[in-house]
């Protein structure tokens, strides 16, 4: 059985990083291995929650892994918590990461063109040297100009423009590398529909899907851990973009009838037999 090592946060309600990696993940038929950055009662959205960071248990975690002598087919990292954590992450990458390991990195930093509140300048610029490494990133938009260093708002400016969505493919193509082979810009909302854009040196493709209400917790995390799966199980990514546009909505058209909200996150759980099309 294939492994992915699943590097992020744990939250008891929110439906997202580990909670939405565990099952997705092992409901391919892989094994989801995670690697807890910390412990939430619920993740940020709240008004309330309790915070167990775990950057002091990371050396620990890790040597024990080491021991077992266990490699992994895919490393899938998320939401990262401090520089000394990216850091730790970073060291981690180098020490399990072979040339067989497909890394990819979910660059969690902003949404909506506005940087996280636990998030700093020194944070970002750390988050996007692992994006570097990897062989597949997930950005959204705004994580996208990060990484480009392009202005968010220069980018909005233009949302009603006929070459929108080749525009932004456009900057995420600047962001290919030897290394870092696929950039997938999510959710990217333009002219009543949802775009997910697939870039590959040399290509570009536009995944569409419906829109059904705002943002929801944990998409972003799901739709990563959809790709990681995916492209540890060989399945181009064409396919893997396709299949995880559809689960995800599928999943949020049924939230958006039962009225959720959005700190719940959305009702995957039903429809995990969508991942098993390609």
């Amino acid at each position: 059985m294939k492994r992915i090592a699943v590097i992020g946060d744990i939250s008891g309600f929110g439906r997202c990083s580990l909670t939405a990696a565990i099952p997705v993940i092992s409901s391919l038929g892989i094994e989801c291995c995670p690697f807890p950055t910390a412990v939430l009662s619920a993740q940020t959205g709240y008004r309330s929650y309790h915070f167990v960071d775990l950057t002091n248990e990371f050396s620990a975690y890790e040597n024990e892994w080491q021991k077992l002598g266990y490699s992994f087919d895919g490393i899938l990292t998320g939401y990262i918590a401090s520089p000394a954590q990216a850091d730790l992450i970073t060291s981690f990458i180098k020490k399990f990461k072979t040339k067989n390991t497909v890394l990819v990195v979910d660059p969690v930093m902003a949404d909506d063109g506005e940087i996280y509140g636990t998030y700093s300048q020194e944070l970002c610029e750390k988050v996007a040297e692992i994006a570097k490494s990897a062989d597949i990133i997930t950005p959204n938009l705004s994580e996208l100009c990060i990484l480009a260093d392009v202005n968010y708002r220069d980018i909005i400016e233009k949302s009603e423009d006929e070459n929108y969505i080749e525009f932004i493919s456009s900057i995420a193509e600047k962001l290919i590398t030897k290394t870092l082979k696929s950039v997938i810009v999510t959710g990217v909302r333009y002219k009543g529909e949802i775009y997910n854009i697939l870039c590959e040196k040399g290509s570009c493709r536009y995944i569409k899907s419906k829109i059904f209400g705002g943002s929801y917790s944990g998409t972003g995390d799901l739709f990563a851990s959809v790709i990681a799966a995916k492209a540890v199980q060989g399945i181009p990514l064409k396919n893997a973009v396709n299949t995880a546009s559809k689960f995800i909505e599928k999943s949020v058209e049924s939230t958006f009838s039962e009225g959720t909200d959005r700190n719940d996150g959305i009702n995957f759980q039903y429809f995990l037999e969508v991942l098993k099309s390609d």
